[in-house]
């Protein structure tokens, strides 16, 4: 719609997926089309763009007077199809009406036929007039591409004229610009010359000594002047300026030196200025670093520090029931370590683009009960009223992932909120819901606002929130409302509360499914006798996951290495049912590597997923390109279980077929 109704010659817009049926078609004359799925994967529009990147199609006529064509751009990657225009030439008259050529003479544009597209005589052009006719044009045609530089002739134009014409080629469209000038205006300088030439002869030569003596010496100062500024400024002294009042080259040339000059000044300042800029954003990027590391550092090292202390009680004489209560808190622990290092790897997978949305339909009720069922015994625990408004609307998202946004918001109000409640609710606002949260916290100051998205970024903590975070669950909101496209704002006001909102879109369907995407963690069934190669380079984590899968009912086989594994397996007559790699082993290899091989030397493609402690995007997305299954350390039994036995079940599956 800019595009039209910024460019005049732009009469149609179209654009083509990547398998070339048509999307969307928007134009000045026609009704507009959405989703016309007509096929261009033929038409030489789509498939030169798609070669070459770019289509110039050839001139054509509508409604057999004004010049048309079309023109198709493809995108910068093969998903993402072509663009095609369709252009009005009769606006080229603009800029053609406005070249003088003389007196008498025209400019005008021909195309690769020679049919007239662009000339001051507009009625011309909506005649479709043919110059293919005319020698010049014709000789034009034939060299327009050539090496020869004369690309002017004496010709007769359309009106019978002698005309002396020059041209220029427009590639790659392969029109013809050209220059008509009468013959007898484009020589009358020449004439003219010829004749002031033979009076001032005798008087030039009369001249020519008392002139010599003259520029002689009007050379010399301002050559002395030149080469004493050009010294000092390839000195250094960028500031100096080289002061010629000839009028003739030297003074040019001189302020040429002056322009270069003043130019380098403004580079030297411009690279400063730069490099002031950088080291702003280093120190920048140091700080937010050093924030994330003081911050990371404390708050993996409070459950850490509690794991040992609980693992020490544990060595002494304790009853049964102070080990029951040791062994939660030591669970407690570990769920703390967890939860930051989810939050770790949370921004790892939206950084990777490996998180794909898979939008539906679904009532907004299902979520607020969730909501409500997930957080009332949190709320009741600090002493704080948790009211969730019910609402009948329906919206259009990822279930999974808007539930993800609401939780962190909902959790974030709770942990910020010392006393009062937090109410959840919904607002209609055209064709879109609002998902509001609400809460009577300490608020948050305006200079902070533009910062709590960022990462490792977190307010004062409450007098309740003892443990805290890493300061990801808004950079988190933030990156999944983008990767969701919903818009996410936030009001506050200090010491009365806050209040984030999610713009989410309404459905339209007829009908919707009655329950929420499962998500329930999958059943381990069949397990029983299962054979499972487990490598990892770390002897402890070697061991207690071949304990607990073992504790399943699994026989195990682990090794460091491919080598170790397969000598393992030697003492089994059949191959393994899932191998389990981790991603960083000894000597550089990686655990896909390590797949590759095993599978190779059984020449059984078997099942296997990843474990890594790394949370880069790069492993995530290499695996995911490969895929895997990446778990990410430390790994949860229960997720670890549920993978284990989604592999299985979905080998099982594909087997089956």
């Amino acid at each position: 719609m800019r595009l039209l109704r910024q460019v005049p010659a732009v009469t149609e817009v179209a654009q083509l997926d990547a398998t070339g049926r048509e999307r969307y078609r928007m134009s000045r004359q026609a009704v507009d089309v959405v989703s016309s799925m007509a096929d261009f994967s033929q038409d030489p529009t789509f498939v030169e763009a798609i070669a070459n990147k770019v289509y110039y199609g050839p001139v054509y006529f509508v409604r057999e007077s004004e010049p048309y064509m079309t023109i198709a751009a493809a995108g910068a990657r093969p998903d993402h199809g072509v663009i095609v225009a369709q252009v009005n030439l009769k606006f080229i008259w603009d800029v053609i009406s406005q070249i003088k050529v003389g007196e008498r003479g025209q400019a005008y544009v021909v195309d690769r036929q020679g049919r007239l597209i662009a000339h001051p005589d507009i009625s011309l052009v909506l005649r479709r007039t043919d110059l293919s006719h005319l020698t010049h044009v014709q000789a034009a045609r034939a060299t327009q591409f050539s090496e020869t530089l004369d690309h002017s002739s004496v010709a007769v134009d359309l009106k019978g004229r002698t005309v002396l014409s020059a041209y220029a080629a427009v590639a790659p469209l392969g029109w013809l610009v050209f220059a008509d000038m009468p013959v007898e205006e484009a020589y009358a300088p020449v004439y003219a010359t010829v004749i002031r030439s033979g009076v001032l002869v005798l008087a030039g030569l009369a001249l020519a000594f008392f002139a010599g003596l003259f520029l002689a010496r009007r050379m010399v100062v301002p050559i002395h002047s030149l080469s004493d500024g050009a010294a000092r400024i390839g000195g250094g002294d960028l500031a100096r300026r080289i002061s010629i009042k000839s009028g003739d080259e030297l003074e040019v040339l001189g302020d040429q030196f002056n322009s270069m000059a003043a130019r380098l000044q403004e580079s030297y300042a411009t690279l400063e200025r730069k490099v002031e800029e950088r080291t702003h954003q280093l120190q920048v990027a140091n700080l937010a670093k050093s924030r994330f590391l003081a911050t990371a550092s404390h708050d993996l090292r409070q459950p850490l520090h509690a794991l040992g202390l609980f693992v020490a009680q544990l060595r002494g004489r304790t009853s049964a029931d102070e080990r029951k209560r040791l062994v939660a808190r030591i669970e407690a622990a570990l769920s703390a370590m967890n939860e930051l290092f989810n939050a770790l790897l949370d921004v790892s997978k939206l950084d990777a683009g490996v998180l794909t949305p898979h939008p539906s339909d679904f009532p907004i009720a299902q979520l607020l009960k969730r909501v409500e069922t997930t957080f009332a015994g949190t709320a009741r625990e600090n002493g704080l009223s948790l009211r969730v408004v019910g609402s009948r609307a329906s919206v259009h998202s990822d279930f999974i992932l808007l539930e993800r946004i609401v939780f962190n918001l909902v959790s974030n109000a709770i942990r910020y909120t010392s006393t009062g409640g937090v109410v959840v609710g919904c607002r209609r606002r055209g064709d879109q819901v609002r998902i509001e949260v609400w809460d009577t916290g300490s608020g948050i100051p305006k200079d902070q606002r533009q910062h709590i998205f960022g990462e490792f970024y977190r307010l004062a903590k409450s007098d309740r929130d003892q443990r805290g975070g890493l300061g990801l669950g808004l950079a988190i909101v933030d990156r999944l409302c983008r990767l969701l496209k919903h818009t996410i704002e936030v009001e506050s006001v200090v010491n009365k509360g806050s209040c984030f909102s999610v713009a989410v879109p309404l459905s339209h369907a007829a009908a919707l499914a009655t329950q929420a995407p499962a998500s329930a963690r999958p059943r381990f069934n069949g397990s029983s006798g299962k054979l499972v190669v487990v490598i990892d380079d770390d002897p402890l984590v070697l061991d207690g996951m071949g304990g607990l899968i073992r504790s399943w009912g699994c026989s195990v086989v682990t090794g460091s290495t491919d080598s170790a594994a397969l000598a393992g397996l030697a003492e089994y007559d059949h191959p393994p049912d899932v191998i389990i790699s981790d991603y960083h082993l000894r000597n550089g290899k990686t655990g896909i590597e390590v797949i590759k091989r095993l599978r190779s030397a059984l020449a059984v493609p078997v099942p296997a997923f990843l474990i890594s402690g790394d949370t880069n995007p790069d492993p995530l997305r290499e695996a995911h390109a490969s895929g895997y299954a990446l778990l990410h350390k430390p790994v949860d039994p229960i997720a670890l279980r549920a993978t284990l036995a989604k592999v299985l079940k979905d080998h099982a599956v594909a087997s089956a077929h």
